[in-house]
């Protein structure tokens, strides 16, 4: 079982998680190792090999197809190492300075095609939307369950990006606290919101349009963005021009232009950077939070083309050697 263990001197929560670490390719040596020969085993994702994973959660099937059969087109199972167990409560407790819990949540991998592709540019816009949809109804799901607080939907594609499997897949990591990393920035939202009035995801869009310096796409829904302090080269942001709080309330009517354009963000990068392995983050308003003015989902695609190092684990800042505006004028003019 994990724990979770919250750190006395800036309220951070960490996973303390043993398990994973039967995982394969979680460590590495300091020195490289040659590369590895292709895996004899079957791919645990691909269509065919649905005995190989824990048994599905929902998926998304052809007409007359069975659970945990062939003929699906989205599938989401759990983690077969999870970071958080589902079952139990959480039992709290504190000793002296330190406060823990169980290690209680959710933690789900989302397999987003029957086919072996590393990547899911070459899915159809449709497809991609069935996937998004995917992660709004597993995130509305886990959020009727009253000991989660947040829900957060990534995607690692490449080794470095902490992938351990090649073919196509998210995860959903649902927590019983809110991470410190969005706790911070719903309060940064919040108080410019009591100072100006106005939410500042919203001001942000406005800004930007206006200027035009820093646009990658701009669509009737969506505009996409290298952030003004992008903290990594070719940092890319997905916001939508309608204010909504929470991702899983997405109206289903926009679902296919953030699929389009979403595919289109991912072919850019693609495109200009040889296959970047790259993070992507869904950034929405946690559980217990109503509707509000002040704070906007948003997507966060981080390509991970440079090393974090010594100054930027030691001072929180980054440097960033590609300015937004010049990478968000290169992947405008990318044709897709």
């Amino acid at each position: 079982m994990s724990e979770l263990r919250k750190d006395p001197i800036i309220n951070r929560w960490v996973i303390i998680a043993a398990e994973r670490a039967k995982r394969t390719g979680d460590f590495y040596s300091a020195k490289p190792s040659p590369e590895p020969a292709a895996s004899s085993k079957p791919c645990p994702f691909c269509e065919g090999n649905e005995g190989v994973t824990p048994p599905e959660i929902y998926a998304v099937r052809k007409p007359f197809s069975t659970p945990n059969g062939r003929d699906w087109l989205v599938r989401v199972v759990p983690n077969k190492f999870p970071a958080l167990a589902i079952e139990g409560n959480l039992d709290k407790k504190g000793k002296g300075l330190y406060d823990y819990m169980r290690g209680i949540g959710a933690h789900e991998v989302i397999i987003e095609t029957p086919q072996h592709l590393s990547s899911f540019t070459p899915l159809s816009e449709e497809h991609i939307r069935l996937v998004l949809q995917t992660y709004q109804l597993r995130m509305a799901d886990l959020k009727k369950d009253t000991r989660f607080a947040y829900g957060l939907i990534f995607k690692n594609v490449g080794e470095r990006a902490g992938a351990s499997l090649e073919h196509t897949h998210s995860q959903l990591v649902v927590t019983p606290i809110t991470p410190i990393r969005i706790a911070q920035e719903i309060k940064g939202a919040k108080h410019f919101y009591d100072y100006r009035g106005r939410c500042i995801f919203c001001d942000i869009i406005s800004q930007e349009i206006e200027e035009d310096e820093r646009i990658v796409i701009n669509d009737e829904h969506f505009v996409v963005i290298c952030p003004f302090a992008s903290r990594f080269p070719f940092e890319t942001w997905i916001l939508p021009k309608q204010h909504l709080t929470h991702f899983e309330m997405i109206p289903p009517h926009i679902l296919p232009s953030l699929a389009g354009i979403t595919k289109k963000v991912f072919q850019k990068l693609e495109k200009a950077l040889n296959n970047p392995p790259y993070n992507m983050l869904i950034h929405t308003s946690s559980f217990t939070m109503e509707e509000t003015e002040y704070y906007h989902w948003h997507i966060e695609i981080i390509p991970r083309i440079t090393r974090v190092a010594g100054f930027e684990w030691g001072t929180g800042f980054y440097i960033n050697t590609v300015p937004p505006e010049d990478a968000a004028k290169y992947l405008k003019e990318i044709a897709v």
